[in-house]
């Protein structure tokens, strides 16, 4: 169904059309990348049940958001990976900080402004634990 704009009018002969006109114009969804951080995810996979149970809560949370048309992409990061480092380049072995801040999955939305996004990341299955959190941030368009 086509999302609509509201306009005002100033003549019609019903007194419905002196409220709202609509109109086809369709309002441009913005992206969106979801950042998880903490969570009890290396706990939960001692428990095979566990684990399987709090992977269905994935799937419903991300079919949502996909039967809403809202769903990007998105998937789990690796623990390991490296970092490189100013001018000098540098490169360690990383990430290395705490459990808490560690990134461990991002996923990819659509949603007409930080507010939507913000409301449809609360069904996030992370946020069943204390420690975890999820950022929300707009990709910017990159024009070139």
């Amino acid at each position: 169904m086509p999302l609509v704009q509201l306009k005002y009018m100033k003549q019609c002969p019903f007194p419905a059309c002196n409220l709202i006109k609509l109109t086809n114009k369709k309002e441009k969804m913005k992206e969106y990348l979801l950042l998880f951080r903490g969570g009890e995810g290396a706990e939960l996979q001692k428990s095979p049940e566990a684990w399987q149970a709090h992977m269905q809560k994935w799937m419903q949370w991300m079919g949502g958001l996909q039967q809403e048309g809202k769903f990007v992409g998105g998937q789990p990061l690796e623990p390991n990976g490296k970092q490189i480092a100013g001018t000098k380049k540098a490169i360690t072995d990383g990430p290395f900080m705490e459990g808490k801040e560690y990134v461990g999955g991002y996923l990819m939305i659509k949603a007409g402004n930080l507010d939507e996004a913000t409301t449809l990341s609360k069904g996030c299955p992370i946020l069943d634990f204390d420690s975890g959190r999820v950022e929300v941030r707009e990709i910017k368009e990159l024009k070139m």
